[in-house]
C-alpha cells in the first residue's frame, strides 16, 4: 500500500467512530504525519463540536513540527464558518505544507472552496487518495446533498420460506412475532443507533407495537416516523411514550403535542417522495424502513432506497404474510449463531 493510502485508510479507521454521534455532520478523520511518524490523529465525535483537523493539531505535542509535516483528511478542510471556525484556516495558521485530502466535500458551502483556500495559501495538496472508500464512509451525507433525500435502507426479518409474519387476528397484536435469534436483533439495535430515523406503517405499528429504540445498544434513539393517514393508531402505543420525538405522516392535521410532530400531507401515489422532501428539509440523513410489507413494497417499487437488510432466521411458517421481493448486490453476510443478515446494496 502506498504511504498516502496507509494513513488515508487510518483516517478513515478514525472517523467511524464518530458513527451515530456526528449527524448531521459527516465523519472525519484526520492523521498528521512528520519524518514517516504519526505525531496527531484526531476524529469529529460529536455534532457541534470540533472537526477532526483541530483535534489532530491539538494532539501534536511539539507544534513546531507541524511546519515540516503532512496532515491527511478524509473529507475537504471546510472553508466556512459553521458551528465551528473554519479548518482551512486552521492548516494555514499553523503552516502546515502538505494536505492529503480523500474526498472533495459535497456542501455546497465547501465543495472545493477548502482545496481551493489550501492551494492559493501556497500549500501543497493532494486529493483523491482512497476517494471512492472515503465517499462509502459518508453514504448517508452523500446521499443527502447530491440526492436531496436521506439514504433509505429496508430492512426486515424472514422464514426460510419466505415469510416475514404469521396471519393474526386482533387478538394477536401486541408483539412482534420473533423470527431471529437476540445476537440479530441486538445487531438491529446497533443499526438504529447509526441512523438518524426509522419508519414503520401504520398496521405494523398496530400489531407490534414496536419501540424502536436502541435499547439492546448503547448509543442515541433515531427519530421514530410512522404513517397513520387517519389518526386510527391509540395513543397508548411505544411509539408515543416520551423516550423519543415521533414524526406522524398523517392527511387530517400538523400540530405538536410534547414530542410527537403531526405533519399533514396529501396521500397520493407520491406520497413516499412527500415524507423523503420533509425528511431532507428536517436534515434527516438517513432512515430505516422497518414494515411492513406494504410499506416497503412501496420503496421497491418506487426504486426509493439505497440498502437492503434481509435477516433469516432458522424457522418455517408455512403461510402467512409474504415477505418483500428484493433485486440488488449482495455486498457482506453476517451470521448470527443459526440467523443471518444479507446486506444488499441497490444497483440502479
Amino acid at each position: 500500500m502506498a504511504v498516502d493510502e496507509k494513513y488515508m485508510a487510518q483516517c478513515i479507521e478514525l472517523a467511524q467512530k464518530g458513527a451515530g454521534y456526528v449527524s448531521p455532520n459527516p465523519m472525519v478523520g484526520s492523521v498528521i504525519v512528520h519524518n514517516g511518524k504519526v505525531i496527531g490523529e484526531g476524529y469529529h465525535k460529536r455534532y457541534g463540536e470540533a472537526h477532526a483537523e483541530v483535534h489532530a493539531i491539538q494532539s501534536v505535542k511539539d507544534q513546531d513540527l507541524l511546519k515540516e509535516s503532512t496532515i491527511y483528511v478524509s473529507l475537504e478542510p471546510c472553508s466556512h464558518h459553521g458551528k465551528t471556525p473554519p479548518c482551512a484556516d486552521l492548516i494555514i495558521s499553523k503552516k502546515i505544507p502538505r494536505v492529503v485530502i480523500g474526498v472533495i466535500d459535497p456542501f455546497d458551502k465547501v465543495a472545493g472552496k477548502g482545496v481551493e483556500k489550501l492551494k492559493n495559501a501556497g500549500l501543497d495538496v493532494t486529493m483523491g487518495v482512497l476517494e471512492e472508500q472515503c465517499k462509502e464512509l459518508n453514504k448517508r451525507f452523500f446521499t443527502f446533498y447530491q440526492k436531496k433525500r436521506p439514504y433509505i435502507i429496508l430492512k426486515w426479518a424472514q422464514t426460510k420460506d419466505g415469510f416475514i409474519d404469521v396471519e393474526r387476528g386482533s387478538g394477536q397484536y401486541g408483539k412482534p412475532t420473533w423470527i431471529t435469534n437476540k445476537q440479530a436483533r441486538k445487531y438491529v439495535h446497533k443499526t438504529r443507533a447509526e441512523e438518524d430515523a426509522i419508519m414503520v406503517g401504520r398496521v405494523t405499528a398496530l400489531k407490534d407495537n414496536p419501540s424502536l429504540t436502541t435499547r439492546d445498544w448503547e448509543g442515541k434513539n433515531p427519530t421514530r416516523v410512522v404513517l397513520d393517514r387517519e389518526l386510527k393508531l391509540p395513543a397508548t402505543l411505544n411509539l408515543f411514550n416520551s423516550s423519543t420525538p415521533t414524526i406522524v405522516f398523517n392527511s387530517i392535521k400538523t400540530e405538536k403535542s410534547d414530542n410527537i410532530f403531526y405533519k399533514k400531507l396529501e396521500y397520493d401515489g407520491k406520497i413516499i417522495f412527500k415524507i423523503m422532501k420533509h425528511l431532507y428539509e428536517k436534515e434527516i440523513q438517513s432512515l430505516i424502513v422497518e414494515g411492513g410489507s406494504k410499506t416497503i413494497s412501496a420503496f421497491i417499487n418506487a426504486n426509493l432506497w439505497d440498502e437492503a437488510h434481509v435477516y433469516e432466521g432458522p424457522v418455517f411458517f408455512e403461510k402467512g404474510v409474504q415477505a418483500p421481493i428484493i433485486n440488488g448486490k449482495v455486498i457482506s453476510t453476517l451470521h448470527f449463531e443459526g440467523s443471518t443478515l444479507q446486506i444488499i446494496k441497490n444497483q440502479d
